[in-house]
């Protein structure tokens, strides 16, 4: 046979195995990324060309950091070969030849000083194992079944396997891949990399921007499958992508949008237990709560002329709340209901929330007046927008102080009136609720105890990724199927990537727009959003330290009342000492959390105050409760007292004796801390001395909470 036809062969064998290059470097700036990228250099460097290990869960492209070691190394210009070790024969015929039989050259001999890599070194079979571990220790090798002499391998060895190999420890370099969960501060940078160089291969004229609000929703995913799911992730997102612009624009386009939407990238939802689907248990509740007709009349029909009547009440009627029935409503019925529900049903009063509804006729008027909102702001205002509804919110609770609005009808109705133009203004700046989600300070209140809910909506990512390409459930579009025409979700999320019910009004919009029955209404476990591997809203600890202040403002004289230039009342006198106290008083929890953060981590002081949630609420109801339950049963009678005056009390009405609301206030509390003492230990899990710092901190606090809420009980 020539020598062309022999060189020709030897060819056509090495080329299935032959790895021509790296596939990538190492991405990533983090500690664990930083010691991987020495250990691949140090291996490179090695003039002994000694064996190398590499371990690590699957999907980390662990050959590919093979190929970096060789292709960075004096061999370089050598062949590097793979093999698949779950294919390898246990004879080992394919790479040590088949004994005395003539037939081919064995890979080993073909190869020469070249490099060869294992794959999959856990799974090669026994025999053949053995065989590659005294190659590794010896640099011999032989046929299996064969009495010829030993030969010389001259290359170098790479081995792969998802453990490390007791065996192969003492004769191999290791190198230990760390998992992508334990690099979750590189995980923005991989997406950046790998949308840079899917941008490249589909000739994009520029790279599409990732916004940090994926990146944070993606660093809540484990990625089980590493960086072989992320990489099936991006190209997903980036199909997506294409898909939408060329439906958009009718044709495909090398123009690449500029921002990639959150709503394209889809991760495995962790397995949730204990879930019972209403829907599936009763499907006609699901047709009833879906009826655009039942929404409609309720919205524009009801709420939104029971707001002008309630308003117009506080304006021309009496201003007192002994005499006014809005007062009454307003601060006797309302606030100790809502937070009563939000164990219960969550977010639901921002589905017919009065503020949104007019926000959402201001929006249809607008129309009409050939006035266009603009478009959804996509990215991550969080950053801003929460810091604004934190300030909001404290200015709201000292305005309450200093005005004594729950005995003021006109400025209640004044702070009823401000809040409805903050949604309307929003509403004719962006279309849906842009003002929900970032900026009311009451849906800042609900988002936050909406996460302690039995009630959830959640679509199921499997069903919407695999089947749905509209997306109407949250971008809105016309009547498809059994989906019914909508303008998409309020809040501008997709169900599907929901991690909490912060961003959740159950308004049901996805569940009439949605024609594969992904979404579901189920009952769960309380407050199952609060986990160790939550991600964090950014000023959400700040909005709950507030909550908690305002507690200290309704009772600060038990506090401050001692003090000589204390004020008799916050609600009369000179203007500068009232605020100053006013602001003491609500910043208590916020200055007690800055004398904790020496000595506590970022992290951890975050999860120990979502830890105090539930006491949290429970302290607000508690010092609600009295209101509730002494004034709520007199509205038919303080409703008419105008009119019938002295005749008006012969009316039905009610009131709790003090030792019932005392007995309630003090229940509230302990269910409470005991919530607290469960959510801390879940979210302090991984130390036990801090979990015992944050249960005793959260018993104080409950004490002492329930000090201050006893004068008014």
């Amino acid at each position: 046979m020539s020598p062309d036809r022999v060189e020709n062969a030897t060819l056509q064998r090495l080329a299935p195995h032959l790895v021509a290059r790296p596939r990538r470097g190492v991405v990533g700036s983090s500690r664990q990324a930083k010691q991987l990228r020495d250990a691949v250099r140090s291996a490179a460097a090695d003039r002994d060309r000694h064996a190398v290990l590499l371990y690590g869960e699957p999907g980390l492209e662990k050959d590919n950091l093979a190929a970096l070691i060789h292709f960075g190394s004096v061999d370089r210009h050598h062949l590097m070969l793979r093999l698949d070790g779950a294919r390898m024969r246990s004879d080992g015929a394919d790479l040590f030849g088949s004994g005395d039989a003539p037939g081919p050259k064995p890979l080993l001999e073909l190869l020469g000083t070249g490099s060869l890599l294992v794959d999959d070194l856990d799974q090669v079979p026994e025999p053949a194992r053995q065989a590659l571990l005294n190659l590794a220790r010896t640099g011999e090798w032989a046929p299996l079944d064969a009495s010829t002499p030993r030969h010389r391998f001259e290359g170098r060895l790479f081995f792969t396997a998802e453990r490390s190999l007791g065996q192969f420890d003492d004769c191999c370099t290791l190198i230990r891949v760390p998992p992508l969960r334990v690099r979750r501060q590189d995980l923005g940078e991989w997406l950046r990399y790998e949308v840079r160089q899917k941008s490249r291969s589909l000739g994009w004229q520029q790279v599409p921007e990732v916004p940090e609000g994926v990146v944070k929703q993606l660093q809540t995913h484990d990625f089980p499958n590493n960086l072989r799911e992320l990489d099936a992730l991006i190209d997903r997102a980036i199909q997506q992508v294409r898909h939408q612009e060329t439906h958009h624009n009718g044709q495909s386009s090398r123009q690449a949008p500029k921002l990639l939407p959150e709503d394209v990238f889809w991760t495995s939802p962790r397995q949730q237990y204990s879930r019972f689907d209403l829907w599936r248990w009763k499907p006609r509740l699901r047709e009833w709560m879906r009826s655009t007709r039942l929404w409609n009349t309720l919205l524009f029909g009801l709420v939104s002329w029971v707001f002008v009547l309630v308003n117009l009440w506080l304006w021309l009627g009496p201003q007192d709340r002994a005499h006014n029935g809005a007062l009454n409503l307003f601060w006797a019925w309302w606030w100790p209901l809502i937070l009563i529900g939000f164990p219960l049903v969550g977010r639901l009063w921002c589905s017919f929330c009065p503020f949104m509804v007019w926000g959402e006729i201001s929006q249809r008027l607008s129309r009409r007046f050939s006035w266009r909102p603009a478009p959804w702001p996509r990215g991550d205002h969080d950053g801003w927008a929460s810091r604004w509804l934190s300030a909001g919110f404290a200015l709201i609770l000292i305005w309450e102080a200093l005005g004594n609005l729950p005995n003021t009808a006109w400025l209640s109705s004044c702070l009823l009136l401000l809040i409805t133009a903050g949604a309307v203004v929003c509403s004719l700046r962006f279309e849906k609720r842009f003002w929900c989600r970032y900026l009311c300070p009451i849906g800042g209140m609900n988002g936050l105890f909406a996460k302690l809910s039995i009630l959830e909506l959640r679509a199921q990512a499997g069903i919407c990724s695999g089947n749905c390409n509209s997306y109407a459930c949250f971008k809105g579009g016309p009547a498809e199927g059994e989906g019914m025409a909508s303008n998409g979700c309020p809040l501008g999320t997709h169900p599907a990537h929901l991690r909490d019910n912060r961003n959740c009004v159950l308004c049901l919009t996805c569940a009439q727009a949605c024609l594969h029955r992904s979404v579901r209404l189920a009952i769960r476990p309380p407050a199952a959003d609060l986990q160790r591997s939550m991600a964090i809203p950014f000023g959400e600890p700040a909005l709950l330290l507030i909550l908690a202040g305002s507690i200290s403002l309704d009772h600060w004289q038990r506090l401050w009342g001692w003090h000589a230039l204390a004020p008799e009342s916050l609600s009369s006198g000179p203007l500068l000492p009232r605020l100053a106290f006013a602001t003491l008083a609500l910043a208590i929890p916020s200055l007690l959390v800055l004398c904790a953060r020496p000595f506590f981590s970022q992290t951890r002081l975050d999860r120990t105050v979502y830890g105090l949630l539930p006491l949290i609420w429970s302290l607000l109801l508690a010092d609600h409760l009295p209101l509730g339950m002494e004034e709520a049963g007199l509205l038919l009678p303080v409703s008419a007292s105008p009119l019938l005056e002295e005749g008006a009390w012969n009316l039905p009405h009610w009131q709790a004796d003090l030792h019932v609301i005392a007995f309630c206030q003090s229940l509230s509390v302990v269910i409470g801390a005991l919530w607290s003492a469960v959510i801390l230990r879940r979210m302090l899990s991984n130390s036990r001395s801090a979990w015992i710092a944050a249960t005793g901190l959260m018993v104080l606090l409950a004490a002492t909470g329930r000090w201050l809420v006893n004068g008014s009980g």
